[in-house]
C-alpha cells in the first residue's frame, strides 16, 4: 500500500481520492431523506461505520484511520474561545453552554456503554492550547519571569508523565482464556528444553502436564457449575473467574480490575489497585499547575488585584483581544479546574476511608453505608482503619506484583 491507500473494513482496497465515492449507506440515507421515507433500524449506525472508516491520514505504510472522536476538540475549542472573547455575553454563553454539553455526552455514552476518546483528547488539547495562548499572549507582556515559565513547564510535563503511568495497566485479572494460553506456552517451552534429556524425559513430562492441564479444567469445570454459597457474589458470569475481594467488573473496558475505584473518561481507562496512585498524582499535579497558571495570567492582565478578585472583576480585560483571549481562557481553566478539584476531593475522602468509587455506589444501593461529610463520602465501615492505616495501605497499593493464584484464574 502506498500512503494513501488503504483496505477498508469490507477487505476492498480504496484511495483517499475516492473517499467521498461509492459510499452506499450514505447515497442510500439520502434518497430517503429527500423521498420523506423513513430509515430502516440500523441505518444510522451503518452510516457512521462507513464515515468513520473513511476518515484517515496519509501514513507510510498506507493511510491510518483517525478516531473521529479526537476531531471535535481540536476544531471546536479553539473556535469557541475566539469567539468568547468577542464579546463579554458570548463568553457568558460559550462558557456556561460547554459544561452543559459535556455532561450531556458523558451521560450519552454512558448510558451506551461506550468507550471514547473525546474527554481525553479535550483534556490533552486544552492543555495544550493554554499553554500555548499563555506563551503567546501572556509571556510577551514582560511581567513573567523566566523561573515561573520554567515551573509551569516543569508542572506541565510531570503531570504528563504521571497521565502516562495512569493510563497503564489498571491491574486487570487474567481471563482463563488468556491463563490457558500462557499455561500452554510454559508447558511448550518446558518441552523444548527438556527434549535434550530424552525422549522418556518428555514423555513423563508431557504425561504429567496433561494430567495438570485436564486437573485444572475439571477444577474449573466444577467451581463454575457449584459456585459455592461462600463466592457466589464474586463470581463474574461474564469474565468467569472468581474475583478476589474489592475486585469489580467494568462494563465499559469488559474486564475484571483488582480494587476497581471507577472508570475515568479523562483517562479513557479504569482506576485500580496498579494505577490509583499515578491517578492521584496527575490530578494533584494538574491542580498546581492550573491554579499557578491561573494566578500568572490574571496578575498580567489585571494589575494590581489580587487573583480571586480579578477573577470576578478586571475592568480591563476586554480593551484589547489579546487580553480578551487571555481572560476567556482563564475563565475556561478555572471550570476545568474545578470540576478537576472536586473529583480530586471525594477521591482523597475516599481514600482517607479507605472506601472505593464502586463500593460507595454498592453501599448507596443497598442502603449499607454511612454518609458523612455531608454525603460527600460514604463510609462502608467494611476497610476502614484509621486515617493513617488507610493512607499506608493506599501508597502500599502496586508495590509488589500481585500473585496469580488458583482462586484468581478458576
Amino acid at each position: 500500500l502506498c500512503c494513501c491507500e488503504y483496505v477498508d473494513r469490507r477487505g476492498e482496497r480504496r484511495h483517499l481520492a475516492a473517499t467521498c465515492c461509492d459510499c452506499w449507506e450514505l447515497d442510500e440515507g439520502c434518497d430517503r431523506w429527500l423521498t420523506g421515507k423513513a430509515l430502516p433500524p440500523g441505518a444510522l449506525e451503518r452510516i457512521a461505520e462507513a464515515v468513520s472508516d473513511r476518515v484517515r491520514v496519509p501514513w507510510f505504510a498506507g493511510a491510518v484511520k483517525v478516531n473521529v472522536s479526537l476531531v471535535p476538540p481540536l476544531i471546536l475549542l479553539p473556535i469557541l474561545l475566539h469567539v468568547a472573547a468577542l464579546h463579554f455575553l458570548l463568553g457568558f454563553v460559550v462558557l456556561t453552554s460547554l459544561p452543559v454539553v459535556l455532561l450531556w455526552y458523558y451521560y450519552l455514552t454512558h448510558r451506551r456503554k461506550e468507550r471514547t476518546l473525546f474527554f481525553l483528547s479535550l483534556g490533552l488539547f486544552s492543555l495544550g492550547y493554554m499553554y500555548y495562548v499563555f506563551l503567546q499572549e501572556v509571556v510577551p507582556r514582560g511581567h513573567v519571569e523566566f523561573y515561573q515559565v520554567l515551573a509551569l513547564t516543569c508542572g506541565l510535563v510531570l503531570m504528563l508523565a504521571a497521565l502516562s503511568r495512569a493510563k497503564k495497566d489498571p491491574g486487570y485479572l487474567p481471563t482463563p482464556a488468556s491463563c490457558n494460553k500462557l499455561l500452554h506456552q510454559g508447558l511448550a517451552n518446558k518441552s523444548l528444553r527438556e527434549s535434550s534429556n530424552g525422549l522418556r524425559g518428555v514423555t513423563t513430562s508431557g504425561a504429567s502436564s496433561g494430567r495438570a492441564v485436564n486437573g485444572e479444567a475439571k477444577g474449573y469445570a466444577r467451581m463454575s457449575a457449584e459456585e459455592p454459597e461462600g463466592v457466589k457474589k464474586d463470581w463474574c458470569a461474564k469474565c468467569h473467574l472468581v474475583r478476589p475481594a474489592r475486585a469489580g467488573h467494568c462494563r465499559l473496558c469488559g474486564r475484571c480490575v483488582r480494587r476497581l475505584d471507577h472508570h475515568c473518561v479523562w483517562i479513557n481507562s479504569c482506576v485500580g489497585e496498579q494505577n490509583h496512585q499515578a491517578f492521584i498524582l496527575a490530578l494533584s499535579f494538574f491542580m498546581l499547575t492550573a491554579v499557578y497558571g491561573i494566578t500568572l495570567t490574571l496578575h498580567t492582565i489585571c494589575r494590581g488585584r489580587t487573583a480571586v478578585v480579578a477573577l470576578f472583576y478586571c475592568p480591563g480585560a476586554y480593551s484589547d483581544y489579546s487580553s480578551a483571549l487571555s481572560f476567556t481562557c482563564v475563565w475556561y481553566c478555572a471550570i476545568v479546574t474545578a470540576g478537576m478539584g472536586y473529583i480530586l476531593l471525594i477521591q482523597l475522602l475516599n481514600i482517607s476511608y479507605n472506601v472505593t468509587e464502586r463500593e460507595a455506589r454498592l453501599a448507596l444501593r443497598d442502603n449499607t453505608g454511612r454518609r458523612l461529610l455531608g454525603g460527600l463520602v460514604i463510609d462502608t465501615g467494611q476497610y476502614n482503619r484509621g486515617f493513617l492505616c488507610n493512607w499506608g495501605h493506599f501508597l502500599s497499593l502496586g508495590s509488589s506484583p500481585p500473585q496469580r493464584s488458583a482462586e484468581d484464574i478458576v
